[in-house]
């Protein structure tokens, strides 16, 4: 078994933990509800004492036919083993109860942790199905951010559990499904971050030599011709991850201290070796 394949085992496991603390420990011990699947999961147990793993298998097994047509079989691999053991650890954490006096820091706490559960899932290239497989179908076709196209999802289940859960503890559902969004987009953001940089320098071979062994991925020269000199130059074009930044700009200073480079942060990236808009 790789080591990325492994990593991304561990990144699913560890989403599906507190996927399973923020449920059991936060949601449905202080009556709050949810959106998408996980919500009607919520409403299941309020209602008729439906055990919440249950509920997460067989409503997520109906939404997986979907997603093994339309995405990649490796990411509902990844799906089908994080369902399992958020229906497991449900089951380990069904007696973990926070009773807060205050349900709107059970929101802020169970929107965090639910936030981070599913960046930490998603990271490790797995969905939580439901309206996480939804939220990737659009992603993937129409570029919407991945937690915006949720909290859209979500928000279908949320805002009609108010004649289960009341309206106030409705309101509160909300606040936190906007939170876990937010939370979701930035962290998404931060794993995917990378840099552009342009690079003046009169020792651009010498440079892109370097620079392609440090961030693994291929550098392009660009002819110019500088307006006032009137000399031509090759200019240097590069994306590299943002924990790369520092090694390159130490290459640079190292190989030309008098090159002139302009870093750009990137929205988004696509094609072989870059990850897609997330």
């Amino acid at each position: 078994m790789s080591k990325k394949i492994v990593y991304n085992l561990c990144l699913n496991a560890m989403g599906a933990l507190l996927y399973a603390v923020a449920i059991n420990g936060f949601l449905i011990a202080n009556h709050l509800g949810e959106g998408g699947v996980t919500g009607l999961m919520t409403l299941g147990y309020y209602l008729f004492h439906i055990a919440p793993g249950l509920t997460n298998l067989l409503l997520n097994g109906c939404l997986l036919l979907l997603g093994w047509k339309l995405l990649s079989k490796q990411t509902v691999f990844y799906t089908v083993y994080t369902i399992a053991l958020i229906s497991l650890f449900l089951k380990i954490t069904v007696t973990l109860k926070f009773n807060l006096q205050e349900p709107l820091i059970a929101a802020l706490i169970g929107g965090a942790l639910m936030g981070v559960a599913m960046a930490f899932i998603m990271k490790g290239e797995g969905t939580l199905a439901g309206s996480t497989i939804l939220a990737k179908i659009v992603n993937k076709f129409f570029g919407i951010k991945t937690g915006s196209a949720m909290l859209c999802f979500d928000l279908m289940v949320a805002i009609p559990s108010f004649v289960v859960i009341g309206f106030e503890n409705m309101l509160l559902t909300i606040i936190e499904l906007y939170l876990s969004a937010v939370l979701l987009n930035q962290f998404l953001d931060n794993f995917v971050a990378k840099k552009q940089l342009m690079i003046v320098s009169d020792k651009t071979n010498l440079l892109a030599q370097h620079l392609s062994l440090i961030t693994g991925t291929g550098v392009t020269l660009v002819k110019g011709k500088g307006y006032i000199s009137q000399q031509e130059k090759e200019l240097l074009y590069l994306v590299c991850e943002a924990k790369d930044l520092v090694k390159v700009m130490g290459a640079i200073k190292k190989v030309d201290e008098v090159a002139f480079v302009v870093v750009e942060d990137v929205k988004s990236a696509y094609g072989r070796d870059l990850l897609r808009i997330l």
